[in-house]
């Protein structure tokens, strides 16, 4: 039997794992891999080739970095031989010229189960609503974003301390074991097209860095954790104090009973009262300082203030 031949679209480490899968599949070729071009990064600001990249490399696969593939008329004229496409983190949107080309199917692995959390950021989002379970959707990309048929699912639980640094990483290893087992189906034709119920969509936009303040007049106990455990640890959550921009590291909710805004110093610890509850935020980092406990952050804070309120900023 011939090889099934596929064209990679990836760009960070999260896409590398899906990858190696294909390209160690003993009935996958992969005859090309489009990923992002190299960024300055680090202090240096030094060229750096996305984790893609440098699997391609590595592997001596054929590799294609470009800004825009929908610009690429002479790549993609190479790639009409393509059984499949698969699409993983690649942070560009295929036109219909190019989810047209391959002679199965274009198709896209998501981390969320669709159509719940259409969008870019389904990890952050299962999060921050949470939820007891999210997984892994295979779909077949059309031009409107992640509303394509259905090929795959698999659910996955979500622990209840989980935050995105560790289910990003569950979610890394979930999807290439997906991608493993609709391997064969495509390769025994078996796969089946499930349309997705537009009732039930929901959207998971771009996570913004003013997103993780903290507003203990408008949250409550339980959303500011939540919050927590999908913005660490980027872009993180954070507040006022005196004015003083401090970041979270740690949190967890406190049984005190304190009026939204209020601050409760008595045991040592600092405690936040919220729109429902209280939060008990354990470890916190001043800006421009290392991390260090609220009783370190506090003693310190005590030869300087005789007072601690929450501010705006």
């Amino acid at each position: 039997m011939d090889k099934l031949k596929a064209v990679f679209f990836g760009t960070p480490e999260f896409s590398v794992p899906c990858l190696d899968i294909l390209y160690k599949s003993e009935f996958v070729e992969v005859i090309h891999v489009v990923t992002m071009p190299d960024r300055p990064a680090g202090r240096g600001k030094k060229l750096q080739s996305p984790p893609v990249a440098v699997f391609a490399k590595d592997n001596n696969l054929p590799l294609t970095q470009t800004a825009n593939i929908n610009e690429e008329n002479e790549l993609l004229n190479t790639l009409k031989e393509a059984d499949f496409f698969l699409v993983i983190a690649f942070a560009q949107f295929l036109s219909s010229k190019v989810l047209n080309i391959p002679k199965i199917a274009c198709f896209n692995i998501h981390t969320s189960l669709l159509p719940k959390y259409r969008g870019a950021a389904p990890i952050q989002y299962a999060l921050l609503n949470g939820d007891k379970t999210t997984g892994v959707s295979i779909q077949k990309m059309v031009k409107k974003m992640d509303a394509g048929d259905i090929v795959f699912s698999k659910e996955i639980e979500i622990d209840e301390n989980e935050t995105s640094n560790t289910l990003f990483k569950k979610l890394e290893q979930e999807a290439a074991i997906s991608l493993d087992e609709f391997l064969h189906q495509i390769k025994n034709n078996t796969f089946e097209c499930a349309p997705q119920s537009e009732q039930n969509v929901s959207f998971a936009p771009t996570i913004k860095k003013s997103d993780g303040f903290i507003d203990f007049k408008n949250e409550s106990a339980i959303n500011i954790k939540n919050k927590f455990r999908a913005y660490y640890p980027w872009p993180g959550i954070y507040f006022y104090l005196n004015n003083l921009r401090i970041k979270v590291h740690g949190i967890s909710i406190s049984q005190q009973e304190l009026k939204a805004g209020e601050i409760d110093l008595s045991m040592g610890n600092l405690i936040i009262g919220t729109k429902d509850g209280a939060v008990h935020l354990k470890e916190v980092q001043l800006d421009g300082k290392k991390t260090c406990s609220d009783i370190d952050l506090l003693r310190g804070l005590k030869n300087k203030y005789d007072h601690f309120e929450v501010t705006n900023g």
